[in-house]
C-alpha cells in the first residue's frame, strides 16, 4: 500500500495569519474568540464569534480573483499558498495533471446568499449579482485553488457538515493510494460568519451566548459548558506519496496513517448519545493504519463545548482505547479558536501533525470545574511536552456524519 505523507501546512484562524500565530496560539493557551467586528452584532442573542483577524485577500491573490470569491474561498487560496511554500512543492506543466485538490467546507458562501438576498429585497432582481452560484457554490474553493495555482489534476469537494474538514484528509489518501494524483492539496475552509447564520444556531440552542466574557465562552468537557462558539477559517495541507516526496528530496512532517468515515443515522443535529458511530470510526481508522488502540499518544477531540457532544465523544473513546483512554492527552482546540464548522477537522488534523513534530500536546483551556462524566486526560489549561508518535483527529458533523483521520511520525 502507498504511503502518504505531509510536506506542508498552512492555515487562517482566530488566532491569526499562518501556521505559526494557529500553533503559537494553541500551544500558549490563546482564546481568538472575540465580539463580533465584522458586521452589527447588536439586536442578537450572540455578539461573539472566532473572527480572522486582519485577513486581507489581496496579500494572497491579485483584487480581480479575490472579487470572485467568496471569503471561504480566499481562505482555502491564502493556505494553500502558504502550504505550498512549506512543501517546496511548484505546480508545472510537466507535474499539473498529477496534482488533486480535495478541500471541504459545510456551508460553502453563505455571505453571498444572505447579501445578494438582501440585494433582492432592496434593490430588485437586475441589481443581483450574476456571479451569485458561481461564489456560494461550495466546490469553489477547491476549484479556486485549482485556478490560482494552475492545476488540472481532479478537483474534489464534498459536504459533510462539521466532519468535512477530517473526510478531506481521508479521501486525499484515496486518491493517492489509487494513483489518481502523486500530490493533494486538502483541508477545510468556512467563512460563513452572518446575522442568519448565528441567529438560526442560536435559535437551536447550539451556541455559548457567554457575550460579556467571550475567551471564556468556549469550555469543551467543562461541567459549565453552554454551547460552542462559531468561527472561521481554514486548514490546508499537501499530502504526497512517500516516493514522490523522495524523489523531490521534500522534508516530510509526517505520515497520514489512514482514516475512516461513519453514520449515526439517528439526528439532524445531535450525536448518538452513546457514539456508536464515532466509535465505529475510530476502531475502523486504527485498523486501517494498521495501529492498535496503545499505539496513539494524542487525540484531537471534535469537543463542541455541547453538553450530549462531550459525554458522546468520551463515551466512544474509552469504549475503543479501554484502560489506555486513560494514557492518552486530549485536547480540544475549539476551547481557543471556537467551532469552524467544515474547517474544524482541518485545523485538528493541522494540530495532530504539529504535535508530532513539536512533541508538545496542546491544552484545553476555561477547563475549570470538570464534568464527572467527562472524566480522562484533556490537557487541562497548560500545554504538555510528551512524545507523540501517533495521533488521531476527529470529526463529527449534523447529519451524524463521523469521520476519522490517524496520523503518526514518519
Amino acid at each position: 500500500m502507498t504511503r502518504v505523507v505531509v510536506t506542508g501546512v498552512g492555515a487562517v484562524s482566530p488566532l491569526g495569519i499562518g501556521r505559526d500565530a494557529l500553533w503559537s496560539g494553541l500551544v500558549e493557551g490563546r482564546s481568538g474568540i472575540r465580539t463580533i467586528q465584522g458586521f452589527d452584532p447588536s439586536g442578537l442573542d450572540v455578539t461573539i464569534a472566532g473572527e480572522v483577524p486582519d485577513f486581507q485577500a489581496k496579500d494572497f491573490m491579485d483584487f480581480k480573483a479575490a472579487r470572485r470569491m467568496d471569503r471561504f474561498a480566499q481562505f482555502a487560496v491564502a493556505a494553500t499558498r502558504e502550504a505550498l511554500e512549506q512543501a517546496k512543492f511548484e505546480v508545472t506543466d510537466e507535474n499539473t495533471d498529477r496534482v488533486g485538490v480535495m478541500v471541504n467546507t459545510g456551508g460553502g458562501g453563505i455571505p453571498t446568499i444572505e447579501h445578494e438576498v438582501n440585494v433582492l429585497r432592496d434593490k430588485g432582481p437586475k441589481r443581483v449579482s450574476p456571479f451569485l452560484i458561481p461564489l456560494f457554490a461550495p466546490n469553489m474553493a477547491s476549484s479556486q485553488v485549482a485556478m490560482q495555482f494552475k492545476i488540472h489534476g481532479p478537483t474534489v469537494t464534498s459536504v459533510a457538515a462539521c466532519a468535512a474538514g477530517v473526510q478531506a484528509f481521508v479521501d486525499a489518501v484515496h486518491m493517492i493510494q489509487r494513483g489518481d494524483a502523486d500530490v493533494v492539496i486538502t483541508g477545510g475552509t468556512e467563512g460563513g460568519l452572518t446575522p442568519s447564520a448565528i441567529a438560526s444556531l442560536s435559535n437551536m440552542g447550539a451556541l455559548s451566548k457567554n457575550n460579556d466574557e467571550p475567551e471564556k465562552a468556549s469550555r469543551p468537557f467543562d461541567l459549565d459548558r453552554s454551547g460552542f462558539v462559531f468561527s472561521e477559517g481554514a486548514g490546508i495541507a499537501i499530502l504526497e506519496s512517500e516516493e514522490h516526496a523522495a524523489r523531490r528530496g521534500a522534508e516530510v512532517i509526517c505520515e497520514v496513517a489512514g482514516g475512516a468515515y461513519t453514520s449515526d443515522a439517528f439526528h439532524i443535529t445531535a450525536p448518538d448519545p452513546e457514539g456508536r458511530g464515532a466509535r465505529k470510526a475510530m476502531s475502523l481508522a486504527l485498523e486501517r493504519a494498521g495501529l492498535q488502540p496503545e499505539d496513539i499518544d494524542f487525540v484531537a477531540a471534535h469537543a463542541t463545548a455541547t453538553n450530549i457532544g462531550d459525554i458522546a465523544e468520551t463515551k466512544s473513546i474509552k469504549a475503543v482505547f479501554g484502560d489506555h483512554a486513560y494514557k492518552l492527552s486530549v485536547s480540544a482546540n475549539k476551547s481557543m479558536v471556537g467551532h469552524l464548522l467544515g474547517a474544524a477537522g482541518a485545523i485538528s488534523s493541522l494540530g495532530c501533525i504539529l504535535a508530532i513534530r513539536d512533541n508538545v500536546v496542546p491544552p484545553t483551556i476555561n477547563l475549570e470545574t470538570p464534568d464527572p462524566e467527562c472524566d480522562l486526560d484533556y490537557t487541562p489549561n497548560v500545554a504538555r511536552k510528551r512524545e507523540v508518535n501517533a495521533a488521531l483527529a476527529n470529526g463529527f458533523g449534523f447529519g451524524g456524519q463521523n469521520a476519522v483521520c490517524v496520523f503518526k511520525s514518519a
